[in-house]
């Protein structure tokens, strides 16, 4: 009988015990510490019951505070052996996203995946292929999905508030510190993984598109020789169906700001900030249509709490997610692109045409209350915000 159920789970993803879907969360840096685990606690469907680490103050004391259980990386068979939870929340470095979100979807579990879904797009589609044999849920962890003006900005363009949309800038820029561990893995963790991730989805589901072409340039700062990284600022072109262009800009070594504007035939809608989350992040945005201007501010959120609760109801009523395994690939074949167009020193890249029928839609609207944030964090690399 035992048997069976494993191969039912295994086959179909498995099955909730209980009213809340139980969250085992892989890596428990900053981004677990202040945002994920937190969220959790302003759901109403979720809960976080196991800690997979492989540093053991953190599985002492997180462990502890929160009556997990906890397992180091070389457990992380045990765990999935037994079954302390239904879900995987995957927080690990970009290019260890495989290594984890793999096993567990062989096993049934459901897995809501930390972006960019991979390194490369063969590692996406590993992945991908293990979603599909088992049944079970992947999502890829695309908060803004879920948060209230960003959706709003998509939806009045797909109305056609702004006429036919034609272009789209951003500029998502941060001054990354040396102790800071994204200095230290080249292009991977570099600022077209970290935050090109945003830049690259909006356009996406702005135009409701997906780009033909990349160009890319990049050059390193003077004076930041401790980003171990052959650009630390990067301007990209993306050409879309129709002659539509996609542009922005990341960058680790200038002051914090995000933002991106969106011009049409009839107006122009400017969102800035567009890409945060935390206490005081209010996204905003101003619009100017036919000469009239306007604007509107959205109230804080808990982004995390909105998308785990939102990955929880797909889980409870056996409905596939919107940012699925294939919205992850498809940003990360673009990062792919950039990678080969700066490798090309500024070469155009031709991207297959592709078409996604999933986009955002309003009626994923969550607004959760922000959670409080800890007091303190466990660990030398939980000091620093992560994207």
């Amino acid at each position: 009988m035992a048997a069976v159920k494993d191969a039912i789970n295994t086959l179909l993803g498995r099955k909730p015990t209980g009213p809340k879907i139980r969250y085992g969360v892989v890596a428990a840096g900053w981004i677990t510490q202040a945002a994920f685990i937190p969220g959790v606690g302003q759901t109403s469907n979720s809960v976080v019951t196991v800690l997979v680490s492989d540093d053991a103050e953190k599985r002492e004391k997180l462990g502890k505070k929160y009556n997990l259980k906890t397992y180091t990386y070389d457990q992380f068979s045990q765990a999935l052996a037994e079954g302390e939870c239904d879900a995987f929340y995957v927080a690990t470095p970009n290019n260890q996203h495989r290594k984890f979100t793999v096993p567990a979807l062989e096993q049934g579990y459901h897995v809501l995946l930390e972006k960019p879904m991979e390194v490369s797009v063969e590692d996406c589609e590993a992945i991908l292929a293990a979603q599909k044999k088992s049944g079970a849920k992947l999502m890829i962890a695309f908060r803004l999905h879920h948060e209230p003006g960003t959706l709003d900005v998509i939806d009045r363009v797909r109305k056609g508030d702004f006429g036919d949309p034609r272009l789209f800038t951003s500029v998502f820029t941060q001054d990354l510190k040396p102790e800071n561990h994204r200095a230290k893995q080249g292009f991977d963790a570099g600022p077209v993984p970290d935050m090109g991730s945003y830049t690259i989805n909006a356009a996406r589901n702005i135009f409701g598109l997906e780009p033909i072409e990349v160009t890319a340039t990049g050059f390193k700062t003077p004076g930041r020789e401790f980003l171990k990284m052959e650009h630390d600022t990067i301007s990209v072109t993306l050409r879309f169906p129709g002659d539509r262009v996609g542009q922005f800009v990341v960058s680790y070594a200038a002051a914090g700001t995000n933002s991106y504007k969106v011009v049409g035939t009839k107006g122009e809608i400017e969102v800035n900030p567009a890409y945060g989350f935390g206490s005081g992040v209010k996204i905003a945005y101003k619009t100017k249509i036919d000469g009239k201007e306007d604007s509107k501010t959205f109230p804080e959120t808990d982004h995390f709490g909105g998308e785990t609760e939102y990955f929880s109801e797909c889980i409870l009523n056996n409905v596939d997610p919107e940012a699925d395994g294939e919205e992850g690939l498809f940003d990360v074949r673009v990062m792919m692109a950039i990678k080969e167009s700066l490798d090309g020193k500024g070469k155009t890249v031709k991207l297959e045409p592709r078409q996604r029928s999933k986009r955002p839609t309003l009626d994923q609207v969550k607004k959760l209350s922000l959670a409080k944030q800890p007091s303190e964090f466990v660990g030398r690399d939980a000091q620093e915000p992560a994207h």
